[in-house]
């Protein structure tokens, strides 16, 4: 098949999304597929796009890891220069995308992860992996996801959201949980034990966009499971060796361990898989996800959120489950396209 890698993007996660994109297009091109490896803002420069998927076309290849911080996104918005700024879709994006067979989403958050590119992609006839835009933009937003957890009887945290206009001195739970309600990779999230340093961690989640989401903070075991055609994977631990899960613990290799399956009783392990195949019912997800819990003392779980477009980087968990069922980097990379593409039949 031809398919289009698509990553970068303006989202807080471009570099995530470009290493994710750059193994996604290695295990394609092994898998025996012609592939375009596109970043969706940047676009493609040439206006001759009828060899696109037959030339050694690749905007990564001065890329090899992800840094510890995120990226500068106005600085990202500074280099696009031959574009209106204003346009998410880069330069011949569209044109691109339409001659493939499916377009692999690997991009991660904002435009990219919360429904409105796939709502664009449906307009245009394209086809691509992973949710819908509803299933997207139900998982992206926190506060609509906690609502309909809630509404289907999903353990998760109880929070409240903040916009910039709001009172915050109404929240007096502590520790708390604060975190931008439609971002992810843990950026500009912060565990706050008291209120003395409430106000600053709302200060600088709010940088990152207008509305918050303050959850009660479950002090706990931090477990993942993927979720691949409705099914659920074996669950995962992660255990920071400093801090929580955050952006560099996430993507930094050796801060983190990985243990999966996660050391559980049979009958936790099995509740927690059947609450994940449940989220993933709830949110109208499709094809693939990734959905996270808390596994608190006294076994008792609680869903935090659901990711729509899980990486699929040298450390990211989807992929570590895959391959604790003998599943290859190749062969999962394989199964979602495939998966994907029974949407459209």
């Amino acid at each position: 098949m031809n398919i289009v890698v698509l990553a970068g993007g303006l989202s807080t996660e471009r570099d995530v999304s470009i290493i994710t994109g750059k193994k996604v297009a290695k295990a394609l091109r092994n898998n025996g597929h012609k592939i375009c490896l596109l970043d969706v803002y940047m676009g493609y420069d040439n206006d001759d796009i009828s060899d696109i998927f037959d030339i050694d076309y690749d905007f990564t290849k001065d890329i090899h890891s992800i840094g510890e911080k995120a990226p500068d996104i106005k600085a990202i918005q500074k280099m696009r220069t031959n574009q209106a700024k204003q346009c998410f879709l880069g330069k011949n994006v569209e044109e691109i995308c339409r001659k493939a067979d499916i377009v692999f989403m690997a991009l991660h958050g904002d435009v990219g992860e919360n429904g409105q590119l796939q709502a664009t992609f449906d307009i245009l006839g394209v086809k691509y992996t992973g949710s819908g835009y509803i299933g997207s933009g139900l998982a992206m937003n926190k506060s609509l996801s906690k609502k309909m957890f809630i509404a289907d009887s999903i353990p998760t945290p109880c929070g409240q959201l903040f916009t910039v206009h709001d009172d915050i001195t109404k929240w007096d739970n502590f520790p708390c949980v604060v975190k931008p309600c439609s971002g992810g990779s843990s950026v500009g999230v912060s565990i706050v034990q008291n209120k003395a340093n409430f106000e600053k961690a709302m200060q600088e989640a709010f940088l990152f966009e207008d509305e918050v989401l303050v959850e009660k903070y479950i002090k706990g075991r931090e477990l993942s499971i993927g979720v691949v055609a409705g099914k659920a994977l074996p669950v995962i631990e992660i255990c920071p060796k400093e801090g929580f899960y955050d952006y560099k613990n996430k993507y930094q290799t050796g801060l983190t361990e990985d243990i999966c399956p996660a050391v559980l009783p049979k009958s936790v392990t099995e509740q927690l898989q059947n609450t994940a195949e449940k989220v993933y019912q709830t949110l109208k997800l499709d094809a693939y996800a990734r959905i996270d819990f808390i596994l608190d003392s006294e076994s008792h779980f609680y869903c935090l959120e659901a990711n729509t477009l899980p990486g699929m980087t040298p450390t990211s968990l989807l992929p570590q489950e895959a391959l604790a069922v003998g599943i290859s980097y190749d062969e999962l990379v394989e199964i979602l396209v495939d998966e994907s593409l029974k949407k459209y039949n």
